[in-house]
């Protein structure tokens, strides 16, 4: 068995801050190819996933989670292997007892844009479902409504002290979706 193949124990990585002292990311995941394992603040399990740039993931998992996203615990790999990286993230839930809710009920909130419909106020829904409004007049309270979340994340994440540079992408606050680029 080779060393790629052996599963390190969940419990027995390092709790790392999801965000430095600095104020960011760990740099040193940047274009790393891994499982990660990502706690809330008070280190309950919250989502185990895996990347070909785990930096990047973590990234966009922050924006999505911010609430959620505290500590981190990671495995890096040398090369891609879905089978390997597939394991050892189905080791770690296995070894955490339960199904973590990023892996089961609020996956899709870890893993996709964030959906800004969902997110509107009902003022800002109300106008929207106007059955007067054209389709460019709609457009535009999305992307009001989509600057408005970005805005609240980014500021919760300066209020956390996160010094990272993050740009969201223009073109899908238009579909009503927010993402960074």
């Amino acid at each position: 068995m080779s060393a790629e193949n052996v599963i390190p124990p969940l419990a027995s990585l390092e709790a790392i801050p999801y965000i430095s002292p600095e104020g960011l990311i760990p740099q040193d995941l940047e274009g790393k190819i891994g499982v990660y394992a990502i706690f809330a603040a008070d280190k309950s399990l919250q989502y185990v996933g895996y990347s070909r740039d785990i930096y990047l993931s973590l990234k966009q998992h922050l924006i999505r989670q911010p609430q959620h996203c505290y500590w981190l615990k990671v495995q890096t790999i040398d090369r891609p292997n879905r089978t390997v990286l597939e394991d050892i993230r189905t080791s770690w839930i296995a070894e955490n007892g339960t199904v973590p809710t990023g892996n089961s009920a609020d996956q899709s909130a870890w893993e996709q844009a964030i959906d800004v419909k969902a997110a509107m106020t009902s003022e800002e829904l109300r106008q929207y479902q106007d059955p007067e409004l054209d389709e460019r007049s709609q457009q535009k309270i999305l992307k009001n409504a989509a600057r408005r979340i970005e805005a609240e994340i980014l500021s919760l994440l300066k209020e956390r002290g996160l010094e990272e540079d993050l740009r969201f992408n223009p073109k899908l606050k238009d579909t009503g979706y927010l993402d960074l680029k």
